[in-house]
This record gives structure tokens, C-alpha cells and sequence, in this order.
């Protein structure tokens, strides 16, 4: 039986299979674990290109409507002794009716994934080549918006997730909504940031994201002085470079020691 505690790390996905037979190997899917807190991001193959894309108001409706096929959560894994449930606080989508629950085993070499209210299997395979120490993570709420965050960290790897503004209804996909939006809307609806990066000597640098003009910018995350707050840099709808203020809402394994968190490796 498989414990939390060696889910740790960066896990990329190679294959899904659905009850009716259906079967993807081609979308880019890393999942970052945490103690407990984690993110997801799954991006569709054939991404479009993004030149001289700042921030959200320079996506055209093309660019938009692939965003749309997005998909991604954050937010705390529990394990009841039988089955993992990914509570998704944060969810790219709008929300599913069904749990994000299953049974994780290991198997030549690979990690599967079965669905319990869904029979799905994932493949699943853990990148050796980064170490899972430091391993912690963050919820954050921004202290202008109130939306939540998360900002996990494993290793040299982190992930991070900033919700949108904008309430989503459900059920349905966001494809759905796009369709039906004005411009200024559906750009408002695909402006949920995850973000996988690498930290190094130039920063907390962005390598993958759900908003491509992130890619290449740093994080730059600063704690406070009281470690209850913290700051991270952004780009407003026009890609003037801004700050954000996060509260700290908890703090999980090395993250609690700050110094881990804010020192390249």
C-alpha cells in the first residue's frame, strides 16, 4: 500500500485510458505533490503560438478558445487507507460533479492511477532526477482579491496556482463558456494561473503555465518579516510588470521554515 509521504515530488503522466476506451498519451501533464497541499496542470498538445502576448488583453479568440482546453487544481490530498481524493479548492475548470478519488499502486517500473467513481486508469512516473527535499507548501489568499493560491514546492521544482476573479458556473467545460462570452469576458474566464518552474540561480523561474506569457518570468516570492504574508511578482492584464500580496493561511513542512522555501538550490 502506497503512504502519502511517497507521493513527494514531480509526477508526469504518460497515458490515460477512459471506461469507453478512449485513450490520451499525447497531453503534458505534471503533478507536483507536497506534504499534503498539491497542483496540477494538463495542457493539450498543439498549443498555439503566443507571440507578443503580455498579458490577458493581448490573447486573440484562437488563443482563448485552446486556453479553454486547459486543465488543472490545486488544493490538499487525503488518503482514507484505501483511496486518494485530490480535493480541488482550485480548479481551471469549472467544478465536477464526480470526486477526483483512486487507487494508486506501483507497477514495472510505473505508478497506475484507478478511478473509484470513474473506472479510468493513468500511468504515472515520478522525475528521478530532481531530489523531493525541500518538500512543502503553502494556501494563500491575496489580500486585494481574495482569491486563493498555492505555491508547492519539491526539490529545485515548484509549482504555483492563483485562481480567477471570475465565479465559474457549473456544471459544463470552460470551452463552453468561452463560446458564449463576450471578449473581455472569456479573457477574464482563462486568466487562472498554474505554473510549473524550476528554482535556480536566476529565481523562482516559470517553465510551463496555463498562461503562456508567464513562461520565463520570475516568481520572486518574499515572506514578511512575521512569516504571515508574502509577496509574489505578476503581470496586470496589460503585462505591466505588479506585485501581489498574499496572507499566509497555512504553512506545511519545509515551507514553515521559510529559509528552505526562499533559498536557490
Amino acid at each position: 500500500m502506497i503512504a502519502l509521504s511517497e507521493l513527494h515530488g514531480l509526477w508526469r503522466r504518460s497515458l490515460i485510458v477512459w471506461p469507453d476506451g478512449r485513450r490520451d498519451d499525447t497531453t503534458t501533464v505534471s503533478w507536483l505533490q507536497g506534504p499534503n497541499h498539491y497542483a496540477d496542470l494538463r495542457s493539450p498538445a498543439a498549443r498555439p503560438a503566443f507571440p507578443g502576448v503580455a498579458g490577458r488583453n493581448d490573447l486573440t479568440l484562437d488563443q482563448i478558445t485552446w486556453l479553454a482546453t486547459q486543465e488543472g487544481f490545486a488544493g490538499l490530498l487525503t488518503f482514507d487507507g484505501q483511496f486518494f481524493e485530490w480535493e480541488r479548492a482550485l480548479d481551471y475548470q469549472p467544478k465536477a460533479a464526480i470526486a477526483d478519488a483512486g487507487r494508486l499502486w506501483f507497477e514495472d517500473g510505473r505508478m497506475i492511477e484507478e478511478g473509484r467513481d470513474v473506472p479510468y486508469i493513468e500511468h504515472w512516473h515520478r522525475n528521478e532526477q530532481v531530489p523531493r527535499v525541500p518538500n512543502g507548501a503553502l494556501r494563500l489568499t491575496d489580500l486585494n482579491t481574495g482569491v486563493a493560491g498555492f505555491l508547492v514546492r519539491a526539490g529545485s521544482d515548484f509549482m504555483y496556482a492563483r485562481d480567477r476573479t471570475t465565479q465559474l458556473p457549473s456544471p459544463g467545460t470552460l470551452s463552453e463558456l468561452i463560446i458564449a462570452a463576450a471578449p473581455a469576458d472569456a479573457r477574464a474566464l482563462v486568466d487562472c494561473e498554474i505554473s510549473l518552474g524550476r528554482i535556480g540561480p536566476s529565481g523562482w523561474v516559470i517553465e510551463t503555465s496555463s498562461l503562456p506569457y508567464r513562461e520565463g518570468a520570475s516568481l520572486w516570492p518574499a515572506f514578511s518579516s512575521d512569516l504571515k504574508h508574502l509577496s509574489s511578482a505578476d503581470v496586470n492584464e496589460d503585462g505591466a510588470p505588479t506585485m501581489r500580496a498574499w496572507a499566509i493561511n497555512q504553512s506545511e513542512g519545509d515551507m514553515a521554515l521559510a529559509e528552505a522555501m526562499a533559498t536557490a538550490v
